[in-house]
């Protein structure tokens, strides 16, 4: 008898342990998933890059616990704030002089660096213009009034049109004479030339596709200026050195390249 009721009390017990663990086990189903927790990259990138890098963004971050943030300028000022030690997870340059530079400070992870794509040089005019040079060695100072280039100390696309007029022997006269607007990124070049505030301008063509407003005259010859190519490192610094060098590789993959392409760069 003493037996019987030691067998019951223990079935008692079993029956409200396993109540008890399976009321657990269902709070624990019916409680939402805490998100996992994202890692924020801060990206310093070439303005030329804007479109594209939106659409990669909002694809990547659905696939990557990361949250990317974009800093876009011209290179040049990137690559100073970079020294000036601005939080950068990412520097992507329109140009491997200013990425250079930071290789030779030691401020990138060298073995992160890549070349990501590149683009061409073209001369636009506003799509209103009676302008039609089918070649730059055609720009006439009597014909322009202004012409916008980036600021070649600090803009990529700037420093290309500079070695261009230089190859062409027309740089000084242009200079000389107060026909270059000089604008802080390719951005501002395409608003001068679409606003009327410049007759023609160089800017990439990539962002010459991002506008109905203006005609391209016609694509610089490569062998007027240096390649227009965009690497890619990771900064040396920085706390997140895997994430970011994910990111990095991703835009080398067949995904970000057909984005690139779309937007008018070609590696």
């Amino acid at each position: 008898m003493k037996r019987l009721k030691i067998i019951t009390i223990l079935m008692i017990i079993s029956v409200f342990i396993i109540g008890c663990t399976s009321q657990s086990e269902k709070q624990s189903a019916d409680k939402p998933k805490e998100k996992e927790e994202k890692t924020e990259l801060m990206i310093s990138a070439a303005i030329s890059l804007t479109d594209a890098l939106d659409e990669i963004k909002t694809i990547y971050e659905k696939e990557h616990p990361v949250e990317l943030t974009f800093n876009l300028g011209g290179s040049g000022s990137l690559a100073q704030q970079i020294q000036q030690g601005v939080p950068t997870d990412i520097f992507i340059s329109a140009n491997e002089t200013w990425m250079d530079t930071l290789e030779n400070e030691e401020l990138i992870h060298t073995d992160s660096r890549v070349d990501i794509t590149g683009n061409n040089l073209v001369l636009i005019t506003n799509e209103s213009s009676e302008i039609n040079y089918q070649s730059v060695d055609e720009i006439n100072p009597e014909d322009v009034d202004k012409i916008a280039i980036g600021n070649p100390e600090s803009v990529p696309a700037g420093a290309y049109s500079e070695q261009a007029l230089h190859h062409l022997n027309m740089w000084d006269e242009l200079n000389d004479n107060n026909k270059l607007v000089l604008a802080k990124d390719v951005r501002q070049v395409l608003t001068y030339v679409e606003t009327g505030n410049a007759d023609i301008g160089f800017i990439y063509e990539s962002d010459a596709q991002t506008s109905d407003k203006i005609n391209i005259l016609t694509t610089v010859d490569k062998d007027l200026h240096d390649p227009v190519i965009y690497p890619a490192a990771v900064i040396a610094d920085t706390e997140h050195e895997k994430e970011a060098a994910d990111f990095v590789a991703f835009m080398e993959m067949e995904q970000a390249q057909k984005i690139l392409s779309k937007y008018g760069f070609k590696k």
